[in-house]
């Protein structure tokens, strides 16, 4: 284990992000994007946020902050500000990576009581698996709206991106 296996599938994760945003999000309606959804979190627009803000809090929790780094501005449905928000948060997270030393790995540095001992490749990890998690959720919401998707597993990404 060390830093550059984490780059490595961070560039994955932040790969199937974008995908999902540009193969298949910008192209819904906004009644589509917004539809209430009894499954899991809600409407497409809802895991969208709630997948920013998880990764804002957990890689502000890495840099020691107590508050996210990003703070989520976005209120309403506007696709446009909640992908700004998105590519910010995930440039804050690409800072962090580069900034990523071996070492760093095993340190323990969130504050917060519940997660305190928490190492940082143990959440690094949780991160990768819940993206993946609720993607793998949109894609079926997407699935549901008649959107033809495609798979996000991480050995497709190895084929095409190997180390």
């Amino acid at each position: 284990m060390n830093a550059d296996s984490f780059r490595h599938l961070y560039n994955y994760h932040f790969r199937e992000n974008r995908k999902l945003w540009d193969s298949y999000i910008t192209s819904l309606s906004q009644d589509q994007f917004t539809l209430p959804i009894a499954y899991s979190l809600g409407s497409v627009r809802d895991h969208i946020v709630h997948l920013t803000e998880v990764d804002d809090m957990w890689f502000s929790e890495l840099k020691g902050l107590t508050e996210p780094a990003i703070p989520f501005i976005v209120d309403g449905d506007d696709r446009i500000k909640i992908r700004q928000q998105w590519d910010a948060v995930e440039q804050m997270m690409s800072d962090y990576l580069a900034d990523l030393r071996d070492e760093m790995l095993f340190a323990k540095p969130i504050v917060l009581e519940e997660d305190k001992d928490l190492t940082t490749w143990q959440v690094l990890l949780h991160v990768v698996n819940h993206g993946t998690d609720h993607r793998a959720q949109i894609l079926r919401l997407l699935s549901d709206l008649g959107v033809k998707t495609g798979p996000q597993d991480f050995v497709f990404y190895l084929y095409e991106q190997p180390t």
